[in-house]
């Protein structure tokens, strides 16, 4: 038997994911305003991330905090590492240090030509007729 099974599982998921956050609800049905915006963010790159919700068992969250010295929820780890909670994330989001973190392309990355290449020509509806 392990000595602190929450921690160890709480370790084993960090290790199982590049992306993984720990937020209060789930994805589809955030539990408050902070997680929400940490899943806008993450979901605004089209990035694929696990995500646990530590409200089920107050442990979770206690295991979390002292793994990672970081009190507040939500908690954003890429690769392992904890980039930090929802202000830091939506930084990251917005400079594009986020997608570099992750390892995938910005939003709006490019030249001006190759972000005008990738939108659809504009199309104007006749109503005159």
């Amino acid at each position: 038997m392990s000595e602190n099974p929450i921690r160890e599982a709480i370790q084993q998921a960090i290790a199982d994911h590049d992306v993984i956050l720990f937020m209060k609800g789930t994805p589809e049905a955030p539990r408050c305003g902070f997680s929400a915006r940490a899943v806008q963010c993450l979901e605004g790159l089209e990035a694929p991330f696990a995500a646990v919700d530590v409200l089920p068992d107050p442990r979770i969250r206690e295991e979390l905090s002292g793994l990672s010295n970081w009190p507040t929820i939500p908690q954003l780890f890429v690769k392992g590492e904890l980039l930090g909670g929802s202000d830091i994330i939506l930084e990251m989001y917005e400079s594009g240090e986020l997608a570099q973190a992750i390892g995938i392309a910005a939003p709006g990355a490019g030249t001006p030509e190759e972000r005008a290449a990738e939108q659809p020509p504009m199309q104007i509806e006749n109503r005159l007729n």
